[in-house]
């Protein structure tokens, strides 16, 4: 799922070809830009954000950053696609012939994981969520319910070949979103509690093991059930 204004679109959007070295440039300032935008917009929304800041944040002039995005608004949608594009490789990995239990457990780590190197990312994709999703409507309905309808048929035929429990697909996969990006959308209610988070290595692992024991341990065949 490419970010709006893609390097390639900007090889037509000036009118001259890119060569694959400048291709690489462009992309890199690109990336430059929505790294700086992620940090500003998951703090201040969309509103509260300005370009000029992002400019400022990325070491672009406000001129330079049109040159690759037309306006505030798609450099925000180019964080969330980015963004929701990262969020859903795990998803992915979940095929018909991956042992279910493994496979699910793997994707727990990997959600844990993502909470832990992009909680910027989360409680930006949180935020976007609670206000209705009104700039990522579209993919929303389109390529996130593709992937989440093909996996939730992958779960149901696991559960007909008898390799997992009863399960409803979607509240599964939406009982793991909710369950692994809690460490990073309420990241100080967890070190309020706890005074540790998920900079400290032995706390994501104690998370991981505990989430995958929750979770799995649910969808485990019950012997004589």
């Amino acid at each position: 799922m490419p970010a709006p204004g893609g390097a390639a679109a900007e090889g037509t959007r000036h009118g001259r070809a890119k060569t694959p070295t400048r291709l690489k440039r462009i992309e890199a300032k690109r990336n430059a830009i929505l790294d700086a935008a992620l940090s500003l917009f998951s703090r201040y929304g969309l509103h509260g954000t300005t370009v000029e800041e992002i400019a400022r944040t990325a070491g672009v002039s406000k001129t330079n950053l049109f040159y690759y995005f037309a306006s505030k608004e798609e450099v925000y949608v180019g964080v969330l696609s980015r963004l929701l594009d990262q969020w859903l490789d795990p998803l992915r990995e979940l095929q018909l012939d991956t042992d279910p239990i493994k496979g699910i457990g793997e994707y727990i780590r990997r959600k844990i994981l993502f909470s832990r190197t992009h909680p910027e990312a989360s409680r930006l994709f949180c935020l976007e969520m609670v206000q209705g999703a009104p700039l990522l409507r579209h993919e929303l309905e389109t390529s996130l319910k593709e992937l989440v309808d093909a996996k939730a048929q992958v779960i149901r035929a696991w559960t007909a070949a008898g390799k997992l429990g009863p399960i409803d697909p979607h509240h599964l996969i939406f009982s793991i979103w909710a369950t692994t990006q809690h460490y990073a959308d309420f990241a100080s209610q967890i070190d309020a509690l706890l005074n540790t988070g998920l900079d400290d290595e032995r706390f994501v692992e104690e998370a991981t093991r505990n989430v995958q024991r929750i979770i799995l341990d649910g969808l485990r065949v019950r012997q004589g059930g």
